[in-house]
């Protein structure tokens, strides 16, 4: 179970939820509020078919961010409750990911993007989870780019 100073420690956390249709999650990026506070924020989800074709990429990012618990099984398990923190380099992987598979439908596309990402350099990651996340012209465009690299679509 990860501390509550690691989940405010951490860039981004993933926090595994139940729907009616299985098992989904949620991808949370910490950013300043209109306030200027230093907060957990919503980046997307990961609808329950997204979910399953990304529990390898899953587990090995919260097993990365948790780092003195890999040995123990227990850190990789993906069950609805709390947030779980994500180091930066996999955090925007997982983000991208989640960008990427929102208002897909082919599971074997997702599993595509999923590999892709999870092998994807981290910098380069963090490099399209910024474009993803500006304008609106150009945001699409940039999905629209890293789905066809992630051969989320033909």
């Amino acid at each position: 179970m990860p501390s509550q100073s690691a989940i405010r420690m951490a860039p981004f956390a993933l926090r595994v939820v139940q729907r009616k249709s299985g098992r989904a999650a949620i991808v949370y990026r910490r950013q300043a509020d209109p306030k200027g506070r230093d907060r957990l924020q919503r980046v997307a989800a990961l609808n329950p078919l997204a979910f399953t074709a990304a529990i390898p990429m899953l587990r090995q990012a919260i097993v990365a961010a948790v780092d003195g618990e890999a040995g123990n099984p227990a850190s990789s398990q993906l069950t609805p409750g709390p947030y779980r923190p994500l180091d930066s380099d996999w955090g925007a992987r997982v983000a991208c990911y989640a960008l990427v598979t929102a208002g897909l439908r082919d599971g074997q596309r997702m599993l595509h993007a999923a590999q892709h990402l999870r092998h994807a350099d981290p910098d380069q990651a963090a490099w399209w989870l910024g474009l993803l996340t500006q304008g609106a012209q150009r945001g699409v465009r940039a999905l629209r780019a890293l789905r066809i690299l992630t051969e989320a679509v033909q």
